[in-house]
C-alpha cells in the first residue's frame, strides 16, 4: 500500500530536533483539583527548565479553551474531544523536542489514560497535585467553588462532579503549607533525567 502521509519521510526527524535543542521532549501531565495548584506549580517549574536553558511550553484551560478549543462546551463528549486535541498538540511538541507542562483537571482514570495513550508512555509523565477539596475551597482563586455550591455551575469538580483519585501518578505533590517553589523543585529532581539529552 502506498504511503498517504509521505511528509514524515521529508521532514526533519525528532532525532535531529532533540540533538538541536540538547534536550528531550517530555509531557508533565498536571492533574488535580480546581485551585489544588496545577498551573501555579507549573509556572514556577517553567522558570527552572527555562533558567537552565531547557525549552518548554505551558498548556492550561486559558491559552487552550480560549483558542484552538474555543468551540468546545462541558458535556462528556467535549471534554473527552479538549483531552483528545490537547494530548495531539503535546505529542506535536513532544516530536520537536520540546518538554510540554500540560495542567488540565481531567478528573476521570479514563482521560488521563486517553491523554497517555495518544502521547505515549515513553513521553508522558502525570503529575497528581493531590491538595485536598477543602483547602482548594479555601483558596477559591476564581470564585468557581462558591458559585458551584451555590448551583450557579453544573457539573463542577469536587462539588457536583466526582474526581477519580489516579492510582498510577509518577509523581504526587501535596501544595497544603508548601511553597510553590519546593514543590516545582521536587518535580524537577524527579524528572531532570528524562529530559537531559544523551542521558537516556
Amino acid at each position: 500500500m502506498n504511503n498517504i502521509h509521505p511528509i514524515f519521510d521529508k521532514i526533519a526527524s525528532r532525532e535531529q530536533k532533540e540533538q538541536q535543542l540538547r534536550q528531550r521532549g517530555l509531557t508533565l501531565w498536571f492533574t488535580g483539583l480546581s485551585g489544588s495548584g496545577k498551573s501555579t506549580v507549573a509556572i514556577a517549574l517553567e522558570s527552572l527548565l527555562t533558567e537552565r536553558g531547557y525549552l518548554c511550553r505551558i498548556l492550561d484551560g486559558d491559552n487552550i479553551r480560549c483558542g484552538i478549543n474555543s468551540d468546545l462546551g462541558f458535556s462528556s463528549a467535549d471534554r473527552t474531544e479538549n483531552i483528545r486535541r490537547i494530548a495531539h498538540i503535546c505529542n506535536l511538541f513532544n516530536q520537536t523536542g520540546i518538554v510540554t507542562l500540560a495542567c488540565f483537571v481531567s478528573p476521570t482514570n479514563e482521560l488521563r489514560e486517553l491523554a497517555r495513550q495518544i502521547i505515549g508512555d515513553n513521553d508522558f509523565e502525570l503529575v497528581y497535585i493531590s491538595t485536598p477539596l477543602t483547602e482548594c475551597s479555601r483558596r477559591d482563586v476564581k470564585g468557581l467553588y462558591a458559585k458551584a455550591q451555590r448551583g450557579e455551575i453544573a457539573d463542577f469538580t469536587g462539588v457536583t462532579a466526582p474526581f477519580e483519585e489516579p492510582a498510577d501518578a509518577d509523581i504526587t505533590i501535596d501544595t497544603t503549607g508548601r511553597s510553590v517553589e519546593s514543590c516545582a523543585e521536587e518535580i524537577f529532581s524527579q524528572i531532570i533525567k528524562r529530559i537531559e539529552y544523551g542521558k537516556l
